[in-house]
């Protein structure tokens, strides 16, 4: 299938509909007193897209918008994941105290703009479209991490976002002329069976795939394109953070695996990839990760800010999950999927607690979770420890699963990449320790007397809960995530 752009508007229900919710957002901003309504437009907005990204499974794979963007099962799960992480933000966004001082019409078209962005990030097939989506995302999310009035914090975030944000777009589009001054196309399948039919300059190809593999790291915090993550998780408002850490993480991770898979890689018919002569990528990619993880860890150790702490911990997740693009196999591109979806539900839920109690105390630092199960918040208490558990990966939950599947693909290759598998375990045991340091500090620290008891709105177990839920539930009993993550490898590639 390969549509005109009229033709390809049929199969693009989730843009149309986004698109159509941001206009509206735009238009009730200039008559509704009550702003929360707002934030009822847009979930009920990410609601309908959501449904017709389902929908989209049972429509032919194929090209669209004269081969700009890609439809098929890959792209659909990233949507899905999208527009799951949009809702669970917009829902945190209605209890958030930081959101209450900003302009909420402009806040939920941004953070649904970015969404969109993120969509075409996920179906681009052509450099181009994936410079453009980049930087919609990228832009829209500059905005806000300093959307926070009269805050130092928040507007110095932002600006160290949009330089470093620059300086990786413009390495990155530096490298991708490259490509297309070797290959003559912007297009991921030309720019394949070009590569494979002509021999070019080695070191040249390799140069600008890593301009582009800068651009692409800095969107998903592989060091040493990370610097900026920790400044904007603390200064950002707490609701779009967790979106951030979440969708634009998974975001680059798509992009990427869709550049470097179908676009650089040859696959067999059996299923089987190999790169391409003169692109010996997954090695770096090895080295890469064990580096990221074990950067993002060791950092993480000595933080008293929980929001940093969590950014750090984040860009070790990365590196996990750059263990599953390294091996070059499907096990290893479905267990990253499996673990975006985990990561999802562990990753909000810690982020919700910790808005929620901020909102009460003030603060986001670990002293103030000081005794925090025993100052009427038993309940955050326990689901942030269930959240922080399963980020390390103990068993039961949900993460334990994640990295099972990461490091039983990674074992299954041998060679060096033992080597990658033991010096994740040996992260995980690292990471131990920062994550059991705050749950000590909720249950067995003894509150000061000057201590503040939290009281957590209604609204905010409805998310946290099912979230804390489906923790231990996925940790128990995961074969329909599995069947999923496995279904959505389904490239479009002729």
């Amino acid at each position: 299938m390969d549509l005109n752009n009229l033709e390809s508007l049929s199969f693009s229900g989730p843009e149309l509909i986004l698109t159509g919710t941001i206009i509206l957002l735009i238009v009730l901003d200039l008559f509704i007193r009550n702003k929360r309504n707002l934030a009822v437009v847009a979930i009920i907005g990410c609601v309908a897209s959501l449904l017709s990204a389902f929908d989209l499974y049972t429509a032919p794979q194929g090209w669209l918008f004269h081969r700009m963007v890609v439809l098929d099962n890959f792209c659909l799960f990233f949507k899905i994941v999208t527009l799951l992480a949009a809702i669970c933000a917009i829902w945190m966004s209605l209890g958030s105290a930081e959101i209450k001082q900003v302009y909420q019409g402009e806040y939920y078209t941004l953070l649904l703009t970015c969404a969109l962005g993120i969509f075409f990030m996920a179906s681009s097939s052509n450099l181009l479209t994936a410079y453009l989506s980049l930087e919609l995302v990228s832009l829209t999310s500059y905005v806000l991490t300093g959307f926070l009035p009269r805050n130092r914090r928040s507007s110095e975030a932002a600006l160290k976002y949009l330089i470093y944000g620059g300086v990786a777009s413009g390495t990155m589009i530096y490298g991708m002329s490259w490509i297309f001054g070797m290959t003559g196309s912007l297009d991921y399948a030309a720019i394949q069976q070009m590569l494979a039919k002509t021999e070019v300059n080695k070191a040249g190809l390799f140069m600008s795939f890593m301009f582009v593999f800068a651009g692409f790291g800095y969107k998903i915090v592989f060091v040493p394109f990370h610097m900026w993550s920790p400044d904007v998780y603390q200064g950002a408002p707490t609701p779009f953070t967790a979106f951030l850490s979440v969708a634009s993480n998974a975001a680059g991770l798509a992009i990427l695996i869709r550049f470097f898979y179908p676009g650089i890689s040859a696959v067999s018919a059996a299923g089987d990839w190999a790169f391409l002569p003169g692109v010996e990528w997954p090695q770096i990619l090895l080295f890469a990760s064990m580096i990221t993880m074990t950067v993002g860890n060791l950092c993480a150790l000595n933080q008293r800010n929980l929001k940093r702490m969590l950014a750090y911990s984040g860009i070790a997740h990365a590196g996990y999950m750059l263990m599953g693009l390294a091996i070059l196999t499907n096990d290893g591109l479905s267990a990253i999927l499996f673990y975006i979806v985990v990561y999802l539900i562990m990753n909000v839920g810690a982020f919700l607690v910790v808005a929620m109690v901020a909102n009460h105390i003030g603060s986001e630092d670990i002293d103030g979770y000081r005794g925090l199960a025993w100052r009427g918040a038993v309940v955050p208490a326990v689901c942030f420890s269930i959240f922080l558990f399963s980020l390390t990966g103990l068993p039961p939950f949900a993460g334990f699963i994640g990295k099972f599947f990461l490091f039983a693909a990674v074992l299954k290759e041998g060679g060096a990449f033992i080597i990658l598998a033991l010096v994740a375990v040996a992260n995980s045991v690292i990471s131990l320790y920062y994550y059991a340091k705050v749950v000590k500090v909720m249950f067995l620290d003894t509150p000061d007397p000057g201590d503040k008891a939290v009281a957590i709105a209604g609204h905010n177990f409805t998310l946290m809960v099912p979230l804390a839920v489906l923790t231990v539930v996925l940790g128990i009993y995961f074969s329909p995530l599995s069947q999923y993550t496995t279904q959505s490898l389904r490239f479009f590639i002729k």
